[in-house]
This record gives C-alpha cells, sequence and structure tokens, in this order.
C-alpha cells in the first residue's frame, strides 16, 4: 500500500473535480479525500495498492470535462489503512 499528499493546480473548482475524483477512486478502489483549498487548488490524499494509485494519479493530472490542470505536486505518506473517498467542504 502507498499514500500520497496531491495539490491539483489550474481551473480546477466549479468544474465537478471533487465528484468526478469521488467517482474515479471508488472505481480504482482507492481510499481518501479530496477538497478545494481557498488558493483555487484541489488537494486529495490517495492510499491504497501502488497501480491504482498511479491511475488516479494519472486521472487527477486530467481532472473531468471543463478542468485545465496546470500542475500536480505530490507528496508520499506512509499509508494509514484507510477505508473509503470522502469529499470534504
Amino acid at each position: 500500500m502507498v499514500r500520497v499528499h496531491v495539490v491539483v493546480h489550474g481551473r480546477v473548482q466549479a468544474v465537478g473535480f471533487r465528484f468526478g475524483a469521488r467517482v474515479e477512486a471508488q472505481r480504482l478502489g482507492v481510499s481518501g479525500w479530496v477538497r478545494n483549498r481557498s488558493d483555487g487548488a484541489v488537494e486529495a490524499e490517495i492510499e491504497g495498492e501502488p497501480a491504482a494509485v498511479d491511475r488516479m494519479l494519472a486521472w487527477l493530472d486530467e481532472g473531468p470535462p471543463g478542468a485545465e490542470v496546470t500542475a500536480l505536486t505530490t507528496t508520499d505518506l506512509s499509508p494509514t489503512g484507510g477505508h473509503g473517498f470522502r469529499v470534504e467542504p
């Protein structure tokens, strides 16, 4: 298992990014959370099997239709054994 913290920059708010991320995370079987930041970015923590986390990062790098991702910053974290994926306010 691996866990990463991700910050997604660009036009990523008001385009359904968080809810699209939840759908994709559930499809891939990864856990964690996603939320909007006050600086206009979206941040998330993703945990799961390395291949699934890589696929989730690839999705975050593209985002849903209407998003324009300009940068993706990741930081490795220690896995916590989390379950489920939630959208935070």
